[in-house]
């Protein structure tokens, strides 16, 4: 099972936003990523019913990783939510748990995306009411004190007339990616968006496509890669391999 990822919530929240039926958007979830240092192996998250009639929410974790530089998830028992499931009265919360179950010791940094969705109301489906569910989808690390922190090598290549961008962490901590873009030595720009690009994850290489016609970009020269992190702006210089 591989859900997507990436701006599940913006979608969701814009799209009740927009529409704004019965029942749209109740559920909130905070906060939006849990970090762990060992040797502690529990946080919590705190699901709220803002809406006017009752909901059940699904609690799942999967164990994040990156495979061939894009984002997978899979089922696991090593983290689990306690409960899975919840039933939420109009403006009621409930604190869930989220506990790291495996007895194996965390070695640098472990990582799992957290799962909340809001289920269907059969009984609002039957009157003719639209539901517009939301789901959150929220990073979950487990590491050790003295992780290592991120060590970035960006590289750039052609194939099959797309352009793809990598960036390899080779160390243990992740590194959050936003406003990501490139700049050749013409002055000819791509960006990746204003938002969040995506996480590096440690030990692991993460890839991106650039959007657009990407035809003789790059051709006189390096190409220079500007993003920001949670570590701090990012400023590389690649140049561009065929592959």
């Amino acid at each position: 099972m591989r859900p997507t990822i990436a701006n599940m919530v913006l979608t969701a929240a814009l799209l009740a936003a927009a529409c704004n039926p019965a029942g749209a958007g109740s559920l909130q979830v905070e906060p939006v990523l849990l970090d762990v240092t060992a040797p502690g192996a529990a946080s919590t998250v705190t699901l709220r019913n803002v809406g006017t009639t009752p909901i059940n929410a699904q609690i799942r974790v999967f164990r994040w990783s990156l495979v061939n530089g894009q984002e997978k998830l899979e089922p696991t028992t090593d983290v689990v939510a306690s409960p899975p499931a919840v039933s939420l009265a109009p403006n009621g919360q409930y604190i869930a748990r989220v506990v790291r179950t495996s007895k194996q010791p965390v070695t640098g940094e472990e990582s799992y995306r957290l799962l909340v969705d809001q289920l269907p109301n059969l009984t609002q489906q039957k009157n003719g009411t639209i539901n517009l569910l939301v789901r959150y989808s929220i990073p979950v690390f487990f590491g050790t004190p003295d992780k290592k922190s991120p060590v970035m090598a960006w590289s750039l290549a052609v194939k099959d007339g797309k352009m793809f961008l990598t960036a390899q962490n080779s160390g243990e901590r992740r590194l959050r990616i936003s406003d990501l873009g490139l700049r050749d030595a013409n002055g000819r720009s791509i960006s990746f968006g204003t938002g969040l690009a995506g996480y590096a994850l440690g030990q692991s290489s993460k890839s991106w496509i650039a959007p657009g016609n990407v035809k003789g970009f790059g051709a006189k020269g390096s190409v220079s890669v500007t993003a920001q992190s949670d570590n701090g702006p990012i400023q590389a210089v690649v140049s561009i391999a065929s592959r």
